[in-house]
């Protein structure tokens, strides 16, 4: 059990039958009554984000979530197959789990499969990847006093904005979390 004074940033926890991350916390003494514990809270099952304030005497069950790394295989239409790294058994993921920034990854990935008592509620690609770039116009020389950028197609079939000076068949290194071109691999 975990009491809402002791609330910090990624602490998971149950409530109402969902669970719940921390994103922002923020505990408050006001001069006058009661302290309380504002929070930013994430659902982590269904991705919704909530404010809600809290008595800092309240406590709620500690939610454990499990992360294990996985190396992505293929997909089936729908279905996205994962390998268990120590025990080789396949797991099969719905692409509704799949974030955004899974468009970055491609075959035999490692990447960490979330889940809350054996439900699996999402998938955390690894921070930075290095893809090829399979189209991209060419570059030009011009007007660079600004940071000029153009589309360039992955080859996971990913578009993002590169500088001017990339050319069509080269490796670069890509952030997941922002979908930004980091810098040549």
């Amino acid at each position: 059990m975990i009491s809402a004074g002791d609330f910090r940033n990624g602490i998971t926890f149950e409530m109402d039958g969902n669970v719940y991350s921390i994103i922002e916390f923020q505990h408050v003494k006001p001069g006058k009554g009661a302290a309380f514990v504002r929070t930013k809270l994430r659902n982590v099952i269904s991705g919704s984000v909530t404010e809600k304030t809290f008595n800092p005497n309240d406590k709620y069950p500690t939610a454990f979530i499990e992360r294990r790394e996985m190396e992505y295989l293929y997909n089936d239409g729908e279905l996205y197959y994962f390998m268990d790294n120590e025990t080789y058994e396949q797991t099969p993921i719905n692409s509704d789990v799949l974030g955004d920034n899974f468009k970055f990854v491609k075959e035999n990935m490692v990447c960490k499969v979330l889940s809350y008592k054996g439900n699996v509620f999402g998938v955390e690609p690894p921070l930075f990847v290095e893809l090829k770039i399979t189209q991209t116009d060419p570059g030009f020389k011009g007007d660079t006093a600004t940071n000029a950028t153009k589309p360039a197609v992955l080859e996971t079939g990913a578009e993002i904005k590169v500088p001017l000076f990339i050319e069509e068949g080269e490796v670069i290194r890509i952030d997941t979390r922002t979908g930004e071109y980091m810098e040549r691999a």
